[in-house]
């Protein structure tokens, strides 16, 4: 059953820039990883990380000297990390926040194939490279899913118990509900962010285009947004953005407000609500079995 909604999803949803927009070699001096077309003063590192599956996807973090949380970004689809450098670097400046994101399998320097399953290998891996490498506790990370992204990032985030917060840009309610709007969850649905939406503890801020005359999102339609906000157990003020489109949200000025204020909310709370002694050592994740935009079609 795995294997056919697997299927389905690389039927449906994945669409990695073909080429890839950027590569990775290892400096011969240094032995460390480099991105190609961003310098050393930029202080982002690169690692190439194993999977439960077996590949090898490409992570980047972007460091911020005075960091209060770190943001795991699950970007769109029709995009990999080489079209996202502008966005992290303008993220990380505004928000003061560390940035780790990563592409997944098939997607820019990553091996393997795109599937639904492979998604939650590769976030999970990246979870437990921010855990051991970085020291990063749940509490200091934020997920951020867009679009497709929104998959695996709920995926975690309905496992992270003490996680901080969750927010969703232009997400999905399943992959099939983008192409029909069933009423019920079909066994070979995909990322089914419906159910898994109401396992998740932390605060979630959702955002999404408001529909307006001749301006809407088309790929993504806002009720999907609206559901996923009403499913969350822990609401944050949702941003309904007037006037953009399915790939266009960070180009309006209160985009980057709206994050930051929750970003400042996410602070108070980390002050006001520590958490409790007894659960301050940190598992790893057990495995389980510039367009940035998502799109469904048939084949």
């Amino acid at each position: 059953m795995g294997n056919v909604t697997s299927n389905v999803a690389a039927k449906f949803a994945f669409f990695p820039p073909d080429p890839a927009t950027y590569g990775v070699t290892k400096d011969d001096e240094t032995g460390k990883l480099v991105f190609s077309g961003v310098s050393p003063d930029m202080n982002m590192e690169v690692h190439q990380l194993t999977t439960k599956s077996g590949n090898k996807v490409v992570a980047t973090f972007w460091r911020h000297p005075f960091a209060r949380f770190t943001l795991l970004y699950s970007h769109g689809n029709a995009a990999d990390l080489g079209q996202m450098v502008e966005l992290f670097i303008e993220l990380r400046a505004h928000l003061r926040v560390n940035i780790m994101s990563y592409d997944y399998s098939g997607y820019g320097a990553s091996t393997g194939k795109p599937s639904e399953f492979n998604t939650y290998y590769d976030i999970e891996a990246v979870y437990n490279c921010l855990r051991s490498d970085y020291g990063i506790k749940q509490e200091e990370l934020i997920l951020y899913g867009q679009s497709v992204g929104s998959g695996p990032t709920l995926h975690m985030a309905s496992r992270l118990k003490r996680l901080r917060g969750v927010v969703l840009h232009s997400a999905i309610l399943s992959g099939i509900r983008v192409l029909y709007p069933v009423k019920m969850t079909l066994w070979f649905d995909i990322f089914k962010n419906i159910d898994k939406i109401r396992h998740v503890n932390s605060k979630v801020l959702v955002i999404h285009v408001i529909d307006l005359q001749g301006t809407k999102d088309d790929i993504v339609d806002l009720s999907h947004g609206k559901r996923l906000w009403e499913l969350a157990k822990e609401k944050y003020d949702p941003l309904w953005v007037k006037g953009g489109g399915h790939c266009n949200l960070e180009t309006y000025p209160e985009y980057i407000k709206h994050l930051r204020k929750f970003i400042n909310a996410m602070e108070k709370l980390s002050l006001t609500n520590p958490p409790p002694k007894q659960l301050t050592n940190e598992p790893s994740v057990t495995e389980t079995k510039h367009s940035r935009c998502l799109r469904f079609r048939k084949r």
